[in-house]
């Protein structure tokens, strides 16, 4: 969801107004003509709902250099730790990230500039730091502000959001060098939809590193009841809880959306039980915030490939009809769309067999009905063919059904 304005990115207990943020950073729009906003961090609505088991997983940030919170559009990644930052008062500084951002002379400007009431001695500098600065002087940049950061013995949490619109080796770079020399007391957030081109796994091993994906992200039973009835002020019974659970499999922004239709509803149990991902706002969520964002090769590979309930590499390449056969890496496209959070959920621990979010298959199969309809039935003959092939009847005559084949599913 969009993020608002509000508060200011240094956190200790209480909020600043704009005004009083331009004179705790008064380099920022006098020289360097930074965006403010960027440095705010997104209000906490009241009404939210108190998420202990995640707060317990951020509350052990606390002991490493990294938490990273990767997961797909909509499950509240901004939210979770804007409020987890407010209740318990730790101090940090917040930066929204954008695509100018890989810019690493503007990506270190923003860096500094947000820091700065945290590194003061890096203030006077500011200016002078970029006068016809190389990728080489960058790291004298950030060894400057780690001996700064290392001055204070309090704790201190450094949030990016929006970590994935960074693309560049040299920002990725600096954040990782920036990462390596953090001092023991100050850690880095990123908030991402996909997973950063950064050595999780070195991290994980060193013990630096806290992990929070969708998984844990997904609103559970309790949760969506609470949500549902107590916030939104709906009266869903038992049954329609369970429906929409296993619907939006907790997916959040998939909750709110229908809960603003519920709201408006005359029959609440009708709606929950004919609501999909083809219900017209989470068609334009999905479209506005995923697929639009997304190669128009990978969007078709999602299309056509979301006719399958299940979907493996092989399986992926007798079915598209996007490159010639035999050039598709199938396997290598799902390993990548699951390090994007692009609704790709894993089924077995050797990353063999995948399948979609059940609200984004739908979405897929829309968008392939209204651009591809004569492509419909070849897609599901293609993959009848390589079921039969792997000794897979059942599938195999499945699909030959609803390519419309019944010759060849009696056969």
């Amino acid at each position: 969801m969009g993020k608002n304005v509000g508060e200011h990115a240094i956190d200790t207990g209480s909020s600043l107004t704009p005004e009083a943020e331009e004179k705790a950073h008064p380099a920022v729009d006098q020289s360097m003509h930074l965006v403010l906003t960027k440095f705010y961090i997104p209000p906490v609505r009241p009404n939210q709902i108190t998420r202990p088991r995640l707060d317990d997983l951020l509350n052990g940030g606390l002991d490493k250099t990294l938490i990273l919170v990767s997961a797909p559009a909509g499950y509240g990644k901004s939210t979770l730790v804007s409020r987890w930052l407010k209740e318990t008062g730790t101090p940090s500084a917040w930066l929204s990230l954008d695509a100018g951002d890989n810019d690493p002379a503007r990506f270190l400007r923003y860096l500094l500039t947000a820091l700065q009431p945290v590194a003061p001695g890096i203030g006077g500098n500011l200016p002078d730091m970029f006068q016809g600065a190389q990728p080489a002087q960058f790291e004298n940049v950030i060894n400057l502000l780690t001996n700064e950061l290392a001055a204070t013995t309090d704790q201190f949490v450094l949030v990016m959001d929006d970590f994935h619109l960074v693309n560049s080796e040299t920002v990725i770079n600096i954040v990782f060098y920036l990462i390596e020399h953090l001092p023991y007391h100050k850690h880095l957030a990123l908030l991402t939809r996909m997973d950063p081109p950064l050595p999780l796994s070195r991290l994980r091993v060193r013990n630096q590193l806290v992990d929070i994906r969708a998984d844990q992200l997904r609103f559970t039973r309790d949760e969506i009841a609470a949500f549902l009835n107590d916030v939104m002020g709906l009266k869903l019974s038992a049954e329609d809880l369970s429906a929409m659970e296993t619907r939006t499999e907790g997916w959040i922004a998939s909750l709110q959306l229908a809960a603003l239709s519920m709201q408006t509803s005359r029959d609440v149990h009708s709606f929950v039980s004919a609501f999909t991902g083809s219900h017209h706002y989470i068609m334009d969520y999905l479209v506005e915030e995923v697929l639009k964002l997304q190669p128009r090769n990978v969007v078709e590979f999602l299309m056509q490939t979301s006719i399958l309930d299940h979907i493996c590499g092989p399986l992926s390449e007798s079915v598209i009809d996007i490159v010639p056969q035999g050039i598709l890496n199938g396997q290598a496209i799902l390993e990548t769309l699951e390090k994007m959070n692009l609704f790709v959920i894993p089924l077995d621990n050797e990353r063999r067999w995948y399948r979609y979010h059940h609200l984004f298959a739908d979405v897929l199969r829309k968008r392939l009905e209204q651009q591809h309809p004569r492509l419909l039935s070849e897609l599901h003959q293609r993959a009848s063919r390589w079921y039969e092939q792997n000794g897979l009847i059942a599938e195999a005559i499945n699909h030959s059904l609803a390519g419309g084949d019944q010759d060849r599913a009696i056969r």
